[in-house]
């Protein structure tokens, strides 16, 4: 929906300029699918985005090397990732 892409587009401005490699995966799938291409590519976060998320002001954060999972709000998702991504060690 238009409402969730605009705040996808916001996270990633906000990740770009923080320096961070970003991709939205915006194709027309179900979002298993989606999922299951990130882990095959081996993205190490994964944001999503949706509508019952976006009503209660947050994101789904998971990071992909240890499965977990978080609420994040919207507004700290990206500060919240690209924090992540400079202090974990790969």
């Amino acid at each position: 929906d238009e409402a969730s892409m605009a705040a996808a587009e916001d996270i990633y401005g906000a990740l770009l300029e923080a320096g961070v490699d970003v991709i939205i995966d915006d194709r027309n799938e179900r979002p298993g699918v989606k999922f299951a291409d990130a882990e095959l590519v081996g993205i190490p976060y994964r944001i999503t985005v949706g509508p019952r998320g976006l009503a209660a002001g947050v994101v789904e954060v998971v990071r992909r090397s240890d499965g977990s999972v978080a609420e994040i709000a919207l507004e700290e998702a990206a500060a919240h990732v690209a924090a992540a991504v400079t202090t974990e060690r790969f």
